[in-house]
């Protein structure tokens, strides 16, 4: 993905195991966001709630154990993206930049809603965002998608800001001159 020698994304590539760990935290995080306050708070739907057999649709059961393996995933996302994290703050000439980290979180957040949205909404439709809400269902879903494409879009904006991007493609030496 590296489009000119050392950078990657736009990104010098030093930072990429940062964006790596803080995305990936990301999308455990986005995950739980989902599941706790969709799935469990809101009671807007369950992971199989708009199955095609209605057995399994209605089955509340089979849905909250569908929805508990839904958390073991995000939940495995979660802590990998700690240990990345962990991983890349011990590698040298990676960025301790917290403004990097969160923006990578958001963008993370981001990736979650667009994948999972396409695949269980769009494409499988085992669930969708309200279908009891107002409005299509439909909107609802583009809305999801929509949402998940903002967080990626302003997740990136707050890495390429937050790690100072062209204070980070001078060496060293070069940064500490003028100040």
């Amino acid at each position: 993905m590296s489009d000119q020698a050392g950078a990657w994304m736009g990104l010098p590539e030093r930072v990429k195991p940062l964006v790596t760990a803080g995305a990936v935290l990301g999308l455990g995080l986005g995950g739980f966001f989902d599941g706790i306050v969709i799935h469990q708070i809101l009671q807007w739907h369950h992971m199989v709630s708009s199955h095609a057999n209605p057995a399994v649709a209605g089955n509340l059961e089979l849905n909250v154990m569908a929805d508990g393996f839904f958390h073991v995933g995000t939940y495995v996302f979660t802590v990998l993206g700690i240990v990345l994290l962990w991983r890349a703050w011990g590698r040298p000439g990676v960025p301790k930049s917290g403004r990097a980290l969160f923006g990578s979180v958001i963008l993370g957040w981001g990736l979650f809603n667009v994948i999972e949205g396409l695949v269980n909404h769009h494409l499988l439709g085992i669930h969708h965002v309200w279908p009891a809400g107002p409005g299509s269902v439909l909107l609802w879903d583009l809305g999801f998608l929509l949402w998940g494409g903002l967080f990626i879009v302003v997740g990136y904006a707050v890495v390429r800001r937050g790690t100072g991007v062209q204070s980070l493609e001078r060496t060293p030496a070069e940064a500490g001159q003028g100040e």
